[in-house]
């Protein structure tokens, strides 16, 4: 059929088996072909086709609520609610969003970027519909990946305690981005291959019923021994134990599987657990034979060979640079351990682990637990470096303030995207991490200029004995500079000045320094001369510098590549206030207070102005005219 044509699920209803896997055929070429251009998440995707399908042919999507966790694997959901048409603009400015999207469609009823949030707010969902006495499906589809996070748990244990009418779909890949860790990994996978005992209990009853009465002792018995079947047949009976009612495993890709136990779901009261087992990549076999979380989410690529048509870059890739440095320095320092919540692929720590096994720790989607087991570790004066996106973080925020910070624990944290990260959107943006690490006492907090800084910061980091530090890297590349055989040591707290002026000064760091240096370089064509400053530690500041160019009354702008509420600029801001310094000229670039979408990192900045020449309109408007020189 012509995917475009789709305007909304119910085409399903009236679908044979067969044609379901038509479709599904159609539907995995159109991923293909598409996410072949535009990059994406194609393994995922290819993954939950058929479960997809059956999902929307089974329930009735929006009155039945479909949550996606994560919200990677919606791609299908996109096609079947009638958005196909948009997917040549995934993920581009201005374009369909890569993840649920509730402006986009009244089909997206959760938008989520991050894991193991969609069982909260199925919790939220079904409660608020048993209030307002309403009826409808409730279905999670949630990663086995997703369940290491803590907070997946907690709502598992909640939904069991309040026995809410809910069909939570695991969705068992084996793998989240990278393979999967962890125990609850292993209590999955004796559950793959333990078959359906929900079934082998039912056949159980109606056995016993067929059975003519023998007394009362036989009827008193039978619900023991239906119980008994699943301590004989599961291992572990984990979510049966939480209070679940437990289906599967089912194959993914089987539709006369899937539906049967969906229909079997529906009837049964109380919290359901389906258990479906696909495979991530299936039917195109580049993404299919991946073991390594290559093929997760990729940037365009070549369909006939499934090589990645890769951007030409100068520099290393920041990530590798980092966990290359980190590796350097862990050869010859035993205490240093590489920590990651999942992401041993993302932030190249892959040859860390190959390295030194016995040193490298991925614990999973749980940054809460990685940034506390960091704390654990450097009570015991190792060297704990903890590789962690900027956007994730955040969600390690109360155990960074209260386990490492709050004891002045020398833990290192590499924050790897920080700034703007474009395709991804507002969910993975990393721009909130100055603002919220800032404030927290004990923290020093820094940012390189080019990849060499960079490589430096992290000796000083993995040096550094006075408590927590954080250094944060781009997405990308570097710019290629010449590195330094010799690492080195920065100075805590040192600024860098990298062009003299006398008329006004431009403090900032990064990825906004070549924006700043030119804006400089053109106004020395107006005969405005602006100092560039390297303010690479954003806390503590360079007190000594920032206290000279105010006491020359020197007007100054900040410029980052984060929010500006909490930001770099408003500590300058304090400063001035703190000092006294009433008559500073003080004005500010960043990111505005609104959250960011998607498209590349030059569009977002051109659409919030962070640009060469709002820098310039800037510095002309803070500072005196002055008569061109002859």
């Amino acid at each position: 059929m012509d995917l475009l044509s789709i305007k909304d699920p119910s085409f399903l209803k009236k679908m044979n088996n067969e044609e379901l896997v038509e479709l599904s055929v159609e539907v995995r070429k159109f991923l293909v072909e598409k996410l072949s251009v535009t990059g994406g998440h194609i393994g995922p995707n290819l993954g939950v086709v058929e479960l997809t399908i059956a999902l929307h042919k089974e329930f009735d999507s929006p009155n039945d609520k479909i949550l996606w966790d994560v919200g990677h694997q919606s791609y299908v959901h996109k096609i079947l609610t009638g958005r196909a048409g948009e997917f040549d603009t995934l993920k581009k400015y201005k374009g369909l969003c890569g993840f649920p999207k509730m402006i986009e469609s009244p089909h997206d009823v959760w938008e989520t970027g991050h894991s193991s949030t969609s069982l909260s707010a199925a919790m939220g969902m079904a409660a608020a519909r048993d209030i307002k006495g309403e009826s409808s499906f409730i279905l999670p589809v949630i990663g086995d990946g997703a369940l290491t996070g803590g907070m997946a748990l907690e709502a598992l244990n909640h939904i069991g305690d309040e026995k809410k009418d809910m069909i939570v779909i695991l969705n068992d890949n084996e793998m989240s981005i990278a393979p999967n860790v962890g125990a609850l990994h292993t209590i999955l996978g004796r559950l793959r291959t333990a078959g359906k005992y929900n079934w082998a209990k039912d056949e159980l009853e109606l056995l016993l019923k067929k059975i003519p009465a023998v007394g009362g002792k036989l009827a008193a018995t039978a619900e023991r021994l239906k119980d008994s079947m699943k301590y004989l047949l599961v291992s572990g009976i984990f979510f049966e134990e939480l209070g679940f009612t437990y289906l599967g495993p089912v194959d993914g890709h089987n539709y006369e599987e899937l539906l049967e136990n969906l229909r079997y779901a529906k009837k049964t009261k109380g919290p359901v657990l389906l258990h479906v087992i696909t495979k991530k990549g299936k039917g195109y076999s580049p993404a299919e034979l991946d073991t390594t979380g290559n093929w997760h989410g990729t940037g365009p690529y070549k369909i006939e060979t499934g090589d990645f048509v890769k951007s030409p870059s100068k520099g290393p890739a920041w990530s590798a640079l980092v966990s290359d440095t980190v590796s350097r320095l862990a050869r010859d320092d035993e205490r240093i351990v590489a920590i990651t919540p999942a992401m041993p692929v993302g932030s190249k720590l892959v040859g860390f682990s190959q390295e030194f096994p016995e040193r490298f720790y991925d614990v999973g989607i749980a940054e809460q637990h990685a940034a506390t087991f960091a704390a654990g570790l450097a009570t015991q004066k190792m060297k704990p470096f903890l590789a962690i996106y900027s956007t994730f973080l955040q969600r390690a925020y109360d155990q960074v303030v209260h386990d490492i910070c709050r004891q002045n624990l020398n833990v290192f944290i590499g924050i790897d995207r920080a700034g703007l990260v474009g395709s991804d959107g507002e969910t993975h943006q990393g721009v909130f991490d100055i603002a919220f690490l800032r404030h927290v006492p004990n923290m020093v907090l820094m940012m390189p200029k080019d990849e060499n800084e960079g490589q430096h910061m992290v000796n000083t980091a993995l040096n550094y004995n006075d408590g927590p530090i954080a250094m944060r890297f781009p997405r990308g590349n570097g710019w290629g500079v010449e590195m330094d055989a010799e690492l080195q040591q920065i100075p805590i707290g040192s600024w860098e000045v990298l062009k003299e002026g006398t008329d006004a000064a431009i403090l900032t760091f990064g990825t906004t320094i070549p924006m700043a240096l030119e804006a400089a370089e053109l106004l020395e064509k107006e005969d405005y001369s602006v100092k560039v400053v390297n303010a690479r530690f954003i806390k503590p500041l360079d007190e000594n510098m920032l206290s000279s160019l105010l006491g020359e009354k020197m007007p100054i702008l900040t410029i980052e590549e984060a929010v500006l509420q909490g930001g770099f600029g408003s500590s300058v801001l304090e400063y001035a206030h703190d000092q006294g310094f009433y008559g500073a000229i003080i004005d500010r670039m960043g990111i505005p207070d609104y959250f960011i979408e998607h498209g590349s990192v030059d569009e977002l900045l051109e659409e919030i102005g962070l640009t060469t020449e709002t820098a310039i309109k800037k510095i002309k408007m803070i500072t005196p005219k002055k008569e061109k020189r002859a």
